[in-house]
Parts: structure tokens; C-alpha cells; sequence
């Protein structure tokens, strides 16, 4: 184990525990009562949000911008892709089939990234309603991508991928890219307290 191999591991660590005790936070307050009687069903709004309420015909703003949410997967996936890679190359060995497959989900990712970054910049509604956070976020993870897909054709720049992953890790509790754990937490949420008042799933919609 190199010292920035540790590295990443501490930052991750450092990373998970930071974002657990925002979570923790949130039980701070107390649950507001509810007076009315349980209408549906929690675990139906739970596949509902994570089947068709992720869906872009559930989201007004993702039909109207089809093409942006597309991006935007793509964008994502490859994040969980570059995530997967930077493990794996931390704590074992990726067969060749496998670290490129990854590698083209990166390279995408790392494309759509950068795309929305340049609409961000370019597009004047955006610039207003975008602080400091939002290109920061949007460039740091931009770079580990980069940086992996980089280190899938040259593995011995492994210390500027290792860099650049510490860097996102120790931003991500501070940033806006925490988001990308909350998110599950708040469908969480959302779908247990919307199916159990019986709002969730929609009349008509099917659940997954």
C-alpha cells in the first residue's frame, strides 16, 4: 500500500462518516405527528420513487428537457463507473474486458459532464442562478474522470488519479455533490411518507 493509496482510503472514510453525520442530523427534529389515518401503503411509494417517479415523464422540467436528462444519466452513470474503477484499483485486480467497458462509461460520463458545464456557462438564465459550488462540483468531478479514464490507458499515473480522487472525497461533504447520497435518502423519504398517505403511486401510473 502506497501512502496515497491510505490516502484515498481515509478520504473516503473521512467522506462516509461526514455525510452519515449530516444524516444524523436530520433526526434532530422531530417527526411531525400525523392526525389522519394511514391511506396507502409506505412500501408501494417506495417502488414508486425508485421505479417510474425516476422516470423523465414523472418530472415536468425532464420532459420539457428530455436531452438534458439524458446527459445527465449518462453523466451519472459514469461517475458510479469512475467510483467502481477507483475500488477496484485500490483493493484488487479489473480483468481487461471489464476496465474497458468501465473505461467507455467514463469517457462518456466525463463527456456529458463537460457538456453540461459548458451549457451551465453558456446559457444566461444558468449563469444567474449558479453560485461558485456548482462549477466547482461539476470540475472536480469532471477531473476524476478524466484522471480515470487516463489511468485505465496509463496505470502508472496512478498518483493523479489517487490526487484528484482525495480531493473529491474530502469536497463531496461540503459540496454540492453530496447530493448524489442524499438522493437516495430523500426518495427514501419521499416515497415511504407520500405511498403512506396514499398519494404514491399516482391513479393510472405503474409503479415500476
Amino acid at each position: 500500500m502506497t501512502l496515497l493509496t491510505w490516502g484515498v482510503i481515509l478520504s473516503a472514510g473521512i467522506c462516509l462518516v461526514a455525510l452519515s453525520a449530516l444524516v444524523a442530523r436530520t433526526f434532530a427534529f422531530r417527526a411531525p405527528s400525523s392526525l389522519a389515518a394511514t391511506q396507502g401503503s409506505a412500501a408501494r411509494g417506495m417502488r414508486y420513487a425508485f421505479g417510474a417517479g425516476m422516470l423523465p415523464t414523472a418530472k415536468e422540467s425532464a420532459r420539457d428537457h428530455l436531452m438534458v436528462w439524458v446527459t445527465g444519466m449518462l453523466y451519472h452513470a459514469g461517475i458510479f463507473a469512475g467510483l467502481f474503477y477507483l475500488a477496484f484499483t485500490v483493493i484488487g485486480f479489473l480483468p481487461a474486458a471489464i476496465v474497458a467497458a468501465l473505461r467507455v462509461l467514463i469517457a462518456v460520463g466525463a463527456v456529458a459532464g463537460l457538456g453540461l458545464l459548458a451549457r451551465r456557462i453558456a446559457l444566461p438564465h444558468l449563469r444567474q442562478l449558479s453560485c461558485a459550488d456548482d462549477f466547482a462540483a461539476n470540475l472536480i468531478v469532471d477531473l476524476f474522470l478524466t484522471a480515470a479514464v487516463i489511468h485505465s490507458f496509463v496505470p502508472t499515473l496512478r498518483g493523479p488519479f489517487y490526487l484528484v480522487a482525495i480531493l473529491m472525497f474530502l469536497y463531496v461533504p461540503v459540496g454540492k455533490i453530496r447530493h448524489c447520497f442524499f438522493f437516495f435518502y430523500m426518495r427514501i423519504l419521499f416515497g415511504t411518507f407520500f405511498g403512506r398517505r396514499g398519494v404514491l403511486p399516482h391513479r393510472g401510473v405503474r409503479e415500476a
